[in-house]
């Protein structure tokens, strides 16, 4: 069986080395040539843990190779997997299917024989009903021989993880129309199910709602231990040993329940407001809403972040403990935030949404560092991978190569990504780069109490702060 996966970005890179892994013979396209001859020379465009040298053997080895031509994919594979990004429409909240509707028209157009079509996408549900209409009436038109038929298929890939995920799936769905189809995935995926991985077949749209059904849960998860954040912010107790606490019950669980900046990335952020989107389209405006207040909750934990700067630095600089009004809400600064920030050098530490990644995309690491500068901060921003995508988004603000380059001078560092590299450092080391031992752990990984025997003032989300 030979496969071909649309699109090469960070699923499709993915699918497709580790389909190569699994003994597949793999062709990549996409319509980007630059990207095509970078991915034949075994060069990535992101940073994946365990990718490159999948990448950089199959491509060597013969399985694995990149092209732009649809008649090429066409007329070669017997199974093709959409894996093209589905962004947020730009000023909405719906998906963009322009990327995902492309290109499952041009296969449509150049598949000259019996195939099978598997979308991977994070769509919005009755998306697929849609695709395969569409696949049948530009075959139909165009008088095309052979039987074309669609699954769905989503991904459940976590950033640093991902080659492991697809390898190893802890679950397999597909969303199928008929026995032959689901034949075929059970083929493609025949070392996984041997190994025991659990396997759900079901219709489209559940299998559409599936992953985006996972991604608002785990968004839910996060923003409720956040909301508690603002609790113990204001009465105290220890939000660790809080989520430790409820954590231990088997229906909760301990996992993402770590208080901190927030959730960010690719997936999350955009995947619920989609849903939203969707849900509001099919007249369920109500169902959904609380995710609006997750959402909303997720994005206060920014606005806490410059709102403690202000605590930290009106008081270690100017001996005035003040808050910014409205907790520091907003992209654009107050005059308190304006006066106590300004001029004072912050470090960041960390810019990449999650560690492990070079992803910056709606990160509320990045996100804070603006709000900083915008305010009037002298700030340096260190991260191990990300610098470069932070960089063309941001490139106003000061990018350094070394962590200790970022904390020279600094009056207040700020963890924002918890890079294990971050949570190795040494308080008394740092505090002689510093100009002030003053830190603020936004993701609650360091000890509290080495770094204030060191002689820090700490601060971090989740826990009061005492002037």
């Amino acid at each position: 069986m030979k496969l071909s996966v649309i699109g090469t970005g960070y699923l499709g890179a993915t699918h497709a080395a580790c389909m190569a892994e699994l003994g597949f013979e793999v062709v990549g396209l996409d319509i980007d040539p630059a990207k095509v001859e970078a991915l034949s020379r075994g060069e990535l465009p992101f940073h994946e843990p365990g990718l490159p040298e999948l990448l950089i053997k199959h491509v060597a080895s013969g399985r694995l190779r990149f092209t732009t031509s649809y008649a090429e994919v066409g007329a070669w594979a017997d199974v093709h997997f959409i894996g093209v990004g589905t962004p947020q429409r730009p000023g909405e909240s719906a998906a963009d299917m322009r990327y995902v509707d492309a290109a499952a028209v041009s296969l449509a157009e150049h598949i000259s024989r019996d195939a099978l079509i598997v979308g991977k996408s994070t769509v919005p549900v009755g998306t697929a009903e849609r695709l395969a209409t569409l696949i049948a009436d530009t075959r139909d038109a165009a008088g095309l021989p052979g039987a074309v038929e669609l699954a769905w298929n989503p991904e459940f890939l976590r950033e640093g993880f991902a080659v492991k995920d697809t390898l190893t799936p802890d679950r397999l769905v597909v969303g199928v129309t008929s026995a032959q189809a689901e034949d075929v995935l059970r083929e493609v995926y025949a070392q996984a199910l041997a190994a025991g991985t659990p396997w759900i077949a079901t219709d489209y749209a559940t299998a559409e709602l599936v992953k985006v059904a996972a991604n608002a849960f785990l968004a839910t998860k996060i923003s409720f231990i956040n909301a508690f954040s603002e609790i113990t912010e204001q009465v105290g107790g220890d939000i660790g040993t809080l989520a430790d606490a409820i954590g231990h019950d088997p229906r909760i669980g301990r996992r993402f329940l770590n208080a901190g900046v927030g959730f960010g990335g690719g997936c999350l952020p955009k995947d619920i407001r989609a849903l939203q989107a969707r849900v509001s389209e099919l007249g369920l405006d109500r169902t959904m809403r609380f995710l609006a207040e997750m959402d909303d909750i997720n994005l206060r934990r920014r606005d806490r972040v410059v709102d403690l700067a202000v605590q930290v630095l009106s008081h270690t600089l100017h001996g005035a403990p003040r808050r910014a009004p409205n907790g520091g809400a907003g992209h654009t600064p107050d005059p308190v935030s304006v006066q106590v920030l300004n001029g004072a050098r912050i470090a960041i530490l960390g810019v990449t949404f999650k560690p492990d990644s070079d992803d910056v995309r709606d990160s509320p690491a990045l996100d804070v560092a603006n709000r900083l500068y915008t305010a009037g901060a002298d700030v340096a921003v260190y991260d191990p991978k990300g610098n470069a995508n932070a960089a063309a988004r941001f490139p106003r603000l000061d990018y350094v190569n070394t962590c200790e380059a970022a904390l020279q001078g600094a009056d207040l560092v700020i963890l924002l990504t918890e890079w294990d590299e971050f949570k190795a450092l040494d308080p008394t080391h740092v505090a002689t780069l510093m100009a002030r031992p003053t830190i603020i752990d936004a993701r609650n990984v360091l000890d509290p109490s080495t770094w204030r025997q060191a002689g820090f003032t700490h601060a971090a989300l989740g826990h009061r702060y005492i002037d």
